[in-house]
């Protein structure tokens, strides 16, 4: 690595990059560095700079089956309602 650095933390700090980054891996389902949790972390602080985008809430969601056939139905019901106008010129 060129450029690295060293960075002196306390030892709730080191325990609580620890928890990041094993979310992390737990995610991402491989290893994660250090300086791929400060990253995220810094990702999430830029993110929250700019306002939250309609992506970023994708899979924030955890839903039943049963909430996903309620919805289903709820939708097909709602394509059957659904007429296009017709425009006459």
């Amino acid at each position: 690595m060129v450029g690295v650095k060293s960075v002196k933390v306390s030892r709730d700090i080191y325990a609580r990059l620890c928890e990041v980054a094993g979310e992390l891996q737990v995610r991402l389902k491989r290893p994660v560095s250090f300086d791929e949790a400060m990253r995220y972390l810094l990702s999430l602080r830029e993110r929250k700079r700019r306002g939250v985008v309609i992506t970023d809430l994708a899979g924030s969601w955890d839903m039943s089956d049963e909430e996903w056939a309620e919805i289903k139905v709820d939708l097909e019901g709602a394509w059957r309602r659904w007429k296009v106008l017709e425009i006459k010129s």
